[in-house]
């Protein structure tokens, strides 16, 4: 079972007991968070879709610890005017670790799925119809 959720502005494709490092969130170490953002859910082959997140479905993790990330160097320089500029950046991020994800809401979004091609299939009937009147009318 896995799911891609919206954390702090990324989408992550996240399962149980995986550890990922997110953007630097504001919890302490050691707190217990839930994202509520589920954009997808894979239940042991049953996909569900949000529209834009699917409805009761959660992420719940664990905050492990707040570090910073590897050094980026930017060097910027154009040739035959001496110019070079050398800045650098270490980005902060939050490592947490998934405990579980939450389903309650996705057998709902499932059966308004089927129901959905249900209601489509009527609305195609008349056009038919109205496409075969239109057709004798022509013959005429």
């Amino acid at each position: 079972m896995y799911a891609i959720v919206e954390i702090a502005g990324q989408q992550f494709k996240v399962s149980k007991d995986l550890k990922v490092y997110v953007h630097r969130l504001a919890n302490k170490e050691g707190d217990a968070i839930s994202f509520a953002k589920v954009l997808l859910l894979d239940d042991n082959g049953t996909i569900t879709l949000g529209a834009p997140a699917v409805e009761g479905a959660s992420v719940e993790a664990k905050v492990l610890q707040h570090l910073k990330g590897d050094k980026v160097i930017v060097f910027k320089k154009k040739r035959r005017k001496g110019y070079k500029k050398k800045n650098g950046h270490r980005q902060y991020l939050t490592q947490i670790q998934i405990s579980g994800i939450t389903v309650s809401g996705a057998k709902k979004a499932a059966a308004k799925k089927e129901a959905a091609p249900a209601t489509e299939e009527a609305v195609e009937a008349p056009k038919k119809k109205v496409a075969k009147a239109k057709k004798e009318d022509t013959q005429e």
